[in-house]
């Protein structure tokens, strides 16, 4: 497979609307908290109160470019202001997040979303929301009403929260969401033809076994990636991954074999995107056919808009559906019982995903998404195992790749 060609920068196609942010040590963040921490001061004592003006990221501030594929995002700004009942507990609450990130980078820890969470557990739970959980359970007489709403809400509940404010945060400092010291879980898995040093430690992704090696958080912690891979086979679900890795498909067809198991956190797209610029390689994406799967495909290539200020390092321009594509269902001879209809959300999904940008501009996704819409018809990958357990490595799979069937 032919090399993929560099892409050029923001700067060099002369766009100068875009804010984009940058990677920084946790010094960079440190001193650029106190200063925004300081200017609040100095509003405060002025009479002004604090007001933070920080980058807007709304769907209208935000913009995809051809030329590098990916969505970006403009320089209109927005004001949160600690004067009135619609924003003084998100101004609360953000002026606290500041305090906490920077004692996080001042001591050169990490810690997850859940540990910020703790230390100020009424700030961030709304308790009349729990409130309203316990008892429209009690009316189904459920006993563990109060220990999940107590526990569980309040934690489920912040994680849209969390990562709103997070994201806020990084655009105000200017920086990756990464550089913030805060992570996840690990998510994400790879397996196959690659190498690299994890914090000083080597690792070998063909010596991890049917789970994969668990792609870190800290994708900055890793260096030195090496391998052999002709390409990266980019994987929807952790149940085609298992297959692919049992099989030892990397071995047959030099590959480094990626999943995040459903929607990636940006550790996964990190990760990849590394993977990428290291090995220069091309990505071939095996998803679903339904709406749900190009949109997590899209997350990949062209970035969720919630993150557009850090799309130069999430995303990998130019990955090809390799399938399963919906022209797949009658090639393959998928089974009726195999295939299931389109819900009502699905289509309307899909016919958001007809207007979107990353699709527009491939004719030949185009017309697959439109066949996808026209027989209200989509398929999982493991719709492949109706012919054999291992259809997808020894069939599907090498027949695509020999015939270059990818678009």
């Amino acid at each position: 497979m032919a090399n993929q060609e560099a892409m050029k920068t923001i700067a060099e196609l002369g766009y100068n609307d875009v804010t984009e942010v940058l990677e920084m040590d946790d010094e960079e963040v440190a001193q650029r908290i106190e200063t925004i921490a300081t200017d609040a001061v100095r509003a405060i004592m002025g009479g002004q109160g604090i007001n933070y003006v920080m980058p807007s990221r709304a769907n209208n501030n935000q913009k995809y470019i051809p030329e590098l594929d990916r969505i970006v995002l403009l320089n209109a700004v927005k004001t949160r202001a600690f004067d009135s009942l619609s924003s003084v507990r998100k101004t609360a609450i953000m002026t606290r997040v500041f305090q906490l990130i920077h004692q996080v980078v001042r001591k050169r820890i990490h810690v997850t979303k859940r540990d910020l969470f703790y230390t100020d557990v009424k700030l961030f739970t709304k308790q009349e929301e729990v409130g309203c959980f316990i008892a429209a359970q009690r009316l189904y007489v459920w006993p563990a009403a109060n220990l999940l709403a107590s526990r569980v809400l309040p934690w489920l509940r912040l994680v849209p929260q969390s990562d709103a404010v997070l994201d806020d945060v990084a655009c105000m400092v200017g920086c990756t969401r990464t550089s913030l010291n805060v992570v996840a879980s690990d998510k994400g898995v790879v397996v196959g033809c690659v190498t690299f040093l994890e914090d000083g430690d080597f690792i070998d992704c063909t010596r991890m076994g049917v789970g994969g090696k668990a792609i870190p958080s800290l994708v900055n912690k890793i260096t030195d990636i090496k391998g052999t891979a002709q390409f990266v086979l980019l994987v929807e679900k952790e149940a085609a991954f298992m297959r692919l890795a049992e099989d030892r498909f990397y071995q047959r067809y030099p590959c480094v074999i990626v999943t995040g198991k459903g929607q990636p956190d940006v550790g996964t797209r990190q990760f990849v995107r590394a993977v990428k610029d290291a090995l220069n390689v091309p990505i071939l994406g095996l998803f679903d056919s339904d709406p749900y799967g190009l949109k997590i495909l899209s997350v990949y290539m062209s970035s969720s808009k919630n993150m557009s200020y850090d799309s130069a390092s999430l995303t990998c321009p130019d990955i090809k559906w390799l399938g399963l594509r919906p022209t797949d269902l009658d090639r393959y001879k998928i089974p009726e019982q195999c295939r299931l209809p389109m819900t009502a959300e699905d289509i309307e999904t899909g016919r958001r995903l007809l207007q979107a940008d990353f699709i527009t501009k491939n004719e030949a996704w185009v017309k697959e998404l439109r066949l996808m819409l026209d027989t209200k018809v989509k398929a999982e990958i493991q719709a492949l195992s109706n012919f054999g357990f291992q259809y997808l490595t020894e069939v599907y799979l090498p027949q695509k790749l020999e015939r270059g069937d990818w678009i």
